[in-house]
């Protein structure tokens, strides 16, 4: 009886497998335990297969380790729901531990590594199978090819076509597409057409991957040929009509692969006679075949039959427009760009960085720099709007140094400066600190007639307040002629930078005195400067004169008036202010945690956090970092615990060293050290000094001498020469009247010719 409901369950078991049946698979697991079948590893491995097949690993992990009795299925189980995850170190745990091994453990161990870019670790996994006594099979083989593939390791690959024909696995076909593949992407076409030739079969991955290595190396019209014969032999599938496809886009991208006029027509053509032929094979409604037949015609040029194309389709995609936009954009048609992208988006489409990519102007808006950059290479003769526009692009999004490589390019092609060309170059200056820079484009600028310039003014000051020179930046500020907005905001900027808070705000009221209008940016400066002198009082005047000129509903301003109510200790009047704020984001919401976080309020903190998420807010790791820092404050350890745990979990938040540092805070202000071991063993940054600052600080709070000696060894390893850490230490020991260990501490300093900081007080 027991031996047929085992059976049943068994035959129950693969229909959930096959179906993904995750609910009925626990009430299957729910008998299994009723009924005390635990012990029977075969259902049990089923289980586990069923949860690794639904995403549900922890489950899978859970009934692994309860299992009385395991073999190699077990391990190969949950071994392989690890590798889909591509959880390297768990997978890697679970293939030491296993008492046995076959092929097939080191198949799923090689497939992961290659499947996530370890190319090198899945070849030196490969030998250690190798070494064991192991003859790979054939997904063995696919793997380690595919990693050959990617190292371009030619030597490799062919080393391992040889194990191939050893052990007799060269005709297979999974073997033979993968030989392909490598000895392509080696661009070792001759080999590829060897392996080609002898393969006893071919299906639609052998001619694939030889069309599209054959176009990778320019030999396009071999390329068609290999179509031709898959033509004939009838074995085309949508994808390599999308391959094929390719080919002709390819040969239109690419002006060197047609030696004339008459190549390219002829390709043209043959981009014609593939959308005739995917019609008569009833390929007309695919979705990524139509894409293909968009991209080619819109390379060609042939808009106006791309457009008709895409006003056909049954069904369009990001894909879809974003070639369309393309097209137009290699036209130059900002017209048409525009129109299309806004018919995009009010089609309830999203445009990415590649909706700009042919287009220059709209490239920059999209923040991808590098496409804009193609783009203005592509550019015969960049006119100075294209320099002055690919330059801003990088100074925007703070590719400064490579600005500067290409503004003195610019030189070189003997192209003109003008003001906004001196403006941006400034800005880079700036924004790396490079003073030499910013003077020597000074001097250039004193022999121009852009020297007087508001616009480059502010660059100047700019340059100057940055690297430190504050004087300097009064000094260009008084000899401007006449001044706009942009200049004064420069100087305010100037000065609070460099900690002239006081300054700043005297210069603020001498704006407003000259008639200046105060834009967002004055006022988050100034509101800077009042956080920064803890100055309530003149915060709320300029609280007062924000609501006055209607700037309070402005995100940015708020944020500072968030910030420098909470810096001045005023909490309440704070989360007031944004409790009345009409448009709040992220940055907002961090603001007034990390404000209660400063002030002691922990449990607000908490509560505005879990309001921010039901509020459809997505936090970020500042946003963590500042609640994590109110919960090690307050003392609310295990709720910081739980909002750590979520962070991966939940939100995708990866934990970096800010995160770890206020749980081990957290955890050390409680004594809580055993638990503080195992975050630091398991944590990816244990090179961070500030983490066993932290931990020495709570160690000698506690008298932890253990622990302590472990974090004061690694900040003696990260920095030998830093004197607090022996001080920490010293005092603990001291405390702890071990006067030997403190001669031991202030020998080793000796020892390293440390000596200890003196002390000083404000008074």
């Amino acid at each position: 009886m027991q031996t047929k409901n085992a059976s049943y369950l068994a035959n129950v078991l693969q229909t959930c497998i096959d179906h993904k049946s995750h609910k009925l698979g626990k009430l299957v697991q729910a008998h299994i335990f009723r009924t005390n079948q635990l012990s029977n590893t075969f259902l049990v491995n089923r289980l586990i297969e069923l949860y690794s097949k639904c995403g549900n690993t922890p489950s899978a992990r859970h009934l692994f380790d309860q299992m009385p009795l395991k073999n190699i299925f077990s391990y190969h189980a949950i071994l392989d729901s690890y590798c889909k995850l591509n959880d390297l170190d768990n997978a890697f745990q679970v293939f030491d531990q296993m008492p046995e091994r076959n092929p097939v453990s080191w198949n799923l161990v090689i497939s992961m590594l290659s499947r996530n870019g370890l190319k090198e670790k899945a070849l030196e996994s490969y030998l250690s199978m190798r070494l064991s006594g192991f003859v790979p099979t054939h997904f063995t083989l696919a793997s380690v090819l595919s990693a050959c593939g990617g190292l371009a390791n030619l030597r490799c690959g062919m080393e391992c076509h040889g194990v191939a024909i050893k052990v007799a696995l060269d005709g297979n076909l999974y073997v033979g597409n993968a030989l392909l593949g490598m000895y392509m992407k080696c661009e070792s076409i001759a080999d590829a057409v060897v392996v080609f030739k002898d393969l006893p079969e071919h299906n639609e991955v052998s001619f694939t991957a030889m069309m599209e290595g054959l176009v990778e190396a320019n030999h396009i019209d071999e390329a068609f040929g290999m179509f031709r014969l898959m033509h004939r032999m009838g074995i085309i599938d949508c994808v390599s009509l999308s391959s094929v496809l390719g080919v002709c886009s390819k040969s239109a991208a690419d002006e060197f692969l047609v030696s004339d006029g008459i190549d390219e027509k002829r390709y043209k053509m043959h981009g014609k006679q593939i959308h005739g032929l995917l019609i008569k094979l009833g390929f007309e409604s695919d979705l990524h075949v139509n894409n293909s037949l968009l991209d080619m015609y819109a390379k060609h040029g042939y808009m106006e039959c791309a457009e008709m194309l895409f006003n056909s389709m049954s069904e369009v995609s990001v894909v879809s427009w974003n070639v369309m936009i393309a097209g137009y954009g290699k036209q130059y048609d900002i017209e048409r760009v525009t129109e299309c992208m806004q018919r995009m988006q009010s089609c309830g489409f999203e445009p990415d960085d590649v909706t700009y990519v042919n287009m220059l102007a709209a490239c920059l808006k999209s923040g991808d720099v590098e496409t804009g950059l193609r783009i203005f290479n592509s550019m015969s003769l960049p006119s100075l709007t294209s320099w002055n526009a690919i330059l801003s692009g990088y100074s925007q999004n703070e590719y400064h140094r490579e600005a500067v490589m290409l503004f003195r390019e610019m030189q070189f092609r003997k192209v003109r400066p003008d003001r906004t060309t001196f403006a941006i170059i400034l800005s880079c200056c700036a924004g790396m600190g490079l003073l030499e820079g910013g003077k020597q484009i000074h001097a250039a600028l004193l022999k121009s007639d852009v020297s007087t310039d508001l616009y480059v003014a502010s660059g100047m000051i700019g340059v100057y307040s940055k690297c430190g020179k504050i004087e300097a930046a009064k000094h260009i500020f008084n000899t401007v002629p006449q001044y706009d907005i942009v200049c004064w905001n420069s100087m305010l900027a100037g000065l609070s930078l460099n900690s002239l808070d006081r300054e700043a705000f005297t210069f603020f009221q001498q704006m407003l005195g000259k008639g200046m209008s105060p834009t967002e940016f004055s006022y988050a400066t100034v509101l800077n400067c009042c956080s920064s002198l803890s100055s309530l009082s003149q915060g709320r005047q300029v609280h007062g004169l924000i609501m006055k000129n209607g700037h309070a509903n402005d995100v940015y301003v708020g944020t500072g008036l968030i910030d420098m109510y909470c810096k001045c200790g005023d909490v309440d009047g704070a989360r007031q202010f944004f409790d009345t704020m009409p448009c709040k984001n992220t940055v907002t919401w961090n603001e007034m945690i990390h404000g209660y976080a400063q002030n002691g309020h922990g449990e607000d903190a908490v509560r505005l956090f879990e309001n921010m998420i039901e509020a459809s807010f997505k936090p970020d790791c500042i946003t963590f970092v500042a609640v994590l820092t109110a919960c090690s404050h307050s003392g609310l350890v295990d709720i910081g615990l739980r909002i750590f745990d979520t962070m991966m979990q939940e939100h995708g938040v990866e934990p970096v060293s800010d995160h770890y540092t206020c749980v081990i805070d957290s955890l050390g202000r409680a004594g809580r050290f055993n638990e503080v071991e195992e975050i630091i063993d398991k944590m990816g940054c244990k090179d961070d000094p500030i983490i066993w600052e932290v931990l020495l600080s709570s160690c000698r709070v506690h008298a932890n001498v253990k622990l302590a000696r472990r974090a004061a060894n690694e900040l003696f390893r990260l920095d030998p020469t830093n004197s607090a850490s022996y001080s920490l230490m010293a005092n603990m020991y001291s405390s702890l009247d071990r006067w030997d260990d403190v001669e031991d501490v202030r020998g080793v300093m000796e020892e390293w010719q440390v000596s200890k900081e003196p002390g000083y007080s404000w008074v």
